[in-house]
């Protein structure tokens, strides 16, 4: 007699990946064909009999039969619906409680009874059941059979989903639902390996490789076929008669549907006839929710992989396979319509009013609603990814094309994609919200007015992307990240060659490498010399070295910043020994990457993939990019984005060459960025590092702010400003908190390391803020007042009449910390030369 209910699945490995079956689960298995799911009925079958527990098996189906020498019931679906629920039901009442069972294939029914809905319509009235009886039950299911709603009423109701598929002659399990049991381990793709092992695929590349090849049927809704599906639809037909001889036919539907896909500009047609194919975008609308164009981001990410494929296949293999989603632009305009936006929108197309409602258009951006269709695959997208995390990207239609990069102007949100189903669908929405609310938002709104593109019609639509990284522990991230640009604009060593290009890398997300925030530095490569370092001792190298490291924290749900050595000590796969350095046996490691720079091919797949781009796209480029080492050796590069970038001189010539024929009272040697130059400032900005040093936390604010006055106010002044500290920092203690709009009319800006003597400026190339000035053409230098070949004339300054209280009145009581000093026209002559990192401030004039 049985005096205890433990139910196994016969496999001891998989009992360990689901923490052991209990009472009241249900088991659906989606396979695709009925050999996956009898290896999994069979040790499930034989554990029962080894340890005498009842089960029944509901044989119904025209398929073979599953179990032998079993307790078998016979409901027959042709009595219909009613009939069959009533046998079935009748058997389970009289079973009773503690029960193991076994259902042939599902998809049988929706077969016999003709409806995808009446087999979801069985599954809805028998599963609670099975569960307030603690029976545990097997049911299989085809994969890629069904109509979306069917399994989604299955999805709802089960315990368990789990995928069986197979890709490149292994077997994977993908957990789809596992109610109540959520753990980092449970919800990655397991490899069914050789007996009884269960193997978790735990980094992003080999995960989004097997669902990239695992037939998934893609986000199409079955029962709406509109204008935009009955397009894809013939074009896939046309692509599927392909003979291997070119088709006119097949040529036209891609004209045809790139125009759907992409923004209209001339500029970006040309690549996009020549590297994609017909094949590329109809994957692309397989993974896309609703409809209209993809947007600048997804394009130059789709461009950028399509160039490597044909012009560098070697690198193309070092890729991460991408299995990123789309939000269509017409989803951005549906959910403006209907929350009641559409004309705030339009009305911030007018110079006269575009600022006038931004408050109340974020509130109600983020108190919208989505359709049912579009939440619905909002739905289907989140069983993709399971519970892997991802980032919701803006990717507008002006975003990333030549002369507007939009970097940094509009939101990207990360998303843990942890916890109940519920709460993950509504972080998605919130996800997407935030980056429509970001369209409306002042930073954004000013820069179009700045670029003039205000009267343009900017439509947002979405890029979503796995998190690269490797998962199993509490934080997720990616083992290094960074950006890189095709020509270099900071050149300090003569070695350098511009043309070869520069990257900047920081271990763990890349979020650190585009945000200037913190008293932390990052790794600057100059691709043509790796081993050249702005830092020349060991001791600078590791007073500079980063310190501290992003990542999702998985149970926050949010991004956190932490110490590096705490946050990878748990992490047994990390590679320390490639990205750490030690001056000698047990003094601290720091990060240098010194080994991944000298001894793997990273340095010079950074510099070939960057000139491929480059000369794909006849200009230079910015790419984002992240980068995990595979445990077997080796490494997979993520290319996440793609973006040609404004930058004068990139031949990497002077504009002018500078003479400097006599000591200067401003001078400047060590930090340079922009091409070589002479100007003639008439206004000058000088924030007094001892009075601004002296200042709150609040004051300092109101001395950004100001800056950002005095800018706009400044009309066709040439405006030089210097300052101390790091200027964009959101940290006032380090800098000036001032945002690209406070300063977009300053024709050169240098800071002063004077705030505090050990908090060198980093030069952040990549960063939104640095790539602003860039593409603005301002120069941008750093003073050190302690260093040879530097010197500032506190003096003249100090000594000259201060404008500030004349040119915005009520702002007096600021001028300790600030001097507006106004000169006679060519009175004041500046020279930069790239070459030397070298600038001279004449106050007479030369």
């Amino acid at each position: 007699m049985v005096t205890r209910f433990h139910p196994t699945t016969g496999l001891t490995g998989l009992d360990g990946v689901l923490h052991g079956v209990r009472p009241g689960d249900n088991i659906v298995w989606q396979v695709e064909s009925l050999d996956k799911y009898r290896a999994l009925v069979e040790p499930y079958a034989a554990a029962a009999r080894a340890e005498r527990m009842r089960l029944i098996y509901f044989r119904f189906a025209d398929h073979p039969p599953l179990l032998a020498e079993v307790e078998t019931y016979h409901p027959d679906p042709a009595e219909g619906f009613d009939a069959f629920v009533d046998r079935v039901h009748s058997v389970i009442e009289a079973a009773g409680r503690e029960t193991l069972y076994v259902f042939d294939c599902l998809s049988h029914l929706a077969d016999a009874w003709q409806s995808d809905r009446m087999m979801g319509n069985f599954f809805r009235l028998t599963c609670p059941r099975l569960f307030d009886l603690n029976t545990v039950t097997y049911f299989g299911v085809f994969r890629n059979r069904h109509a979306p709603a069917a399994i989604g009423v299955i999805t709802d109701t089960t315990q368990f989903l789990i995928d069986v598929f197979q890709c490149r002659d292994k077997l994977y399990l993908r957990p789809i639902k596992v109610q109540h049991r959520s753990t980092a381990v449970m919800n990655l793709i397991h490899a069914w390996e050789t007996g009884d092992c269960f193997r978790p695929v735990r980094d992003s590349g080999t995960v989004s490789e097997i669902l990239a090849n695992s037939q998934w049927p893609g986000l199409e809704d079955n029962a709406i076929v509109g204008h935009w599906q009955r397009q894809f639809s013939a074009a896939k037909a046309v692509a599927a008669r392909r003979a291997g001889s070119p088709d006119p036919a097949e040529e036209e539907w891609f004209v045809r549907l790139s125009r759907l896909l992409f923004p209209v500009d001339p500029s970006m047609a040309r690549l996009i006839d020549e590297y994609l194919r017909l094949d590329d975008l109809l994957t692309a609308r397989t993974r896309m929710i609703g409809s209209g164009t993809i947007g600048g981001k997804a394009l130059g990410m789709l461009l950028a992989r399509a160039v490597l494929r044909r012009d560098a296949p070697q690198l193309e293999a070092r890729l991460e396979a991408h299995d990123s989603f789309y939000i269509g632009a017409e989803v951005f305009d549906t959910f403006m319509v209907h929350n009641g936006l559409w004309w705030i929108r339009r009305r911030q197309r007018a110079p006269e009013t575009y600022l006038q409602e931004v408050d109340a258009a974020r509130a109600r951006v983020l108190a919208g609603r989505f359709s049912p269709t579009v939440k619905r695959q909002f739905e289907g997208m989140l069983e993709y990814f399971g519970e892997w995390p991802f980032i919701v990207r803006s990717s507008s239609r002006l975003e990333d094309r030549y002369g507007n990069a939009f970097a940094g102007q509009y939101d990207s949100v990360f998303c843990a994609n942890r916890g109940p189903w519920e709460k993950r669908l509504e972080s998605l929405l919130d996800a997407v919200r935030r980056v429509y609310a970001s369209t409306m938002s002042e930073q954004a709104l000013r820069y179009r007015e700045r670029r003039g593109l205000l009267g343009e019609n900017e439509q947002m639509a979405v890029l979503i992307m796995r998190v690269s990284g490797t998962a199993g522990g509490p934080y997720f991230h990616p083992h290094a990240a960074g950006v890189g640009l095709s020509v270099n604009p900071y050149r300090w060593n003569p070695h350098i060659d511009v043309k070869a290009g520069v990257i900047r890398l920081v271990a763990g997300l890349g979020t650190r490498a585009v945000d200037r925030t913190d008293d932390d530095y990052t790794r600057l490569v100059a691709l043509n010399a790796p081993e050249l370092r702005p830092e020349t001792s060991f001791g600078d190298i590791a007073r500079h070295a980063q310190r501290r490291m992003d990542a999702i924290d998985l149970d926050a749900d949010r991004v956190v910043s932490g110490p590096f050595a705490e946050m990878v000590s748990e992490q047994a796969d990390f590679p320390l020994d490639l990205f750490t350095t030690r001056e000698e046996a047990g003094k601290p490691a720091f990060l240098t990457f010194d080994r991944l720079l000298r001894e793997t091919p990273f340095v010079a797949d950074l510099r070939d993939m960057l000139a491929t781009l480059h000369a794909a796209y006849r200009h230079p480029v910015e790419i984002e990019f992240a980068l995990n080492v595979l445990p077997e050796g080796g490494y997979r590069i993520n290319l996440l984005q793609c973006r040609p970038v404004q930058m004068r001189n990139v031949d990497g010539g002077a504009s002018v060459t500078p003479r400097f024929e006599r000591p200067a009272p401003i001078e400047a040697q060590g930090a340079v960025i922009g091409p070589s130059r002479e100007l003639h400032p008439d206004r000058l900005v000088y924030v007094v590092p001892d009075g601004y040093g002296a200042m709150s936390l609040g004051a300092r604010h109101d001395v950004a702010r100001l800056i950002g006055r005095i800018n706009q106010a400044s009309g066709q002044h040439t405006l030089l400003v210097l300052g101390p500290g790091r200027w964009g920092t959101r940290d006032p203690w380090l800098g000036l908190p001032v945002n690209f709009n406070d300063i977009n009319r300053v024709a050169a800006l240098c800071e002063i390391v004077a705030m505090n003597r050990n908090l060198v400026p980093d030069v952040s190339l990549g960063t939104h803020f640095l790539n602003e000035l860039i593409e603005a053409d301002m120069l941008y230098f750093a003073l050190f007042p302690d260093r040879e070949g530097n010197r500032l004339d506190e003096a003249f300054l100090l000594a000259q009449p201060n404008r500030l209280a004349e040119i915005l009145p009520g702002q007096g009581y600021l001028a300790d910390a600030v001097r507006v000093i106004d000169v006679p026209a060519g009175t004041v002559q500046l020279l930069a030369d790239a070459e030397s990192q070298r600038v001279a401030i004449y106050l007479d004039g030369g």
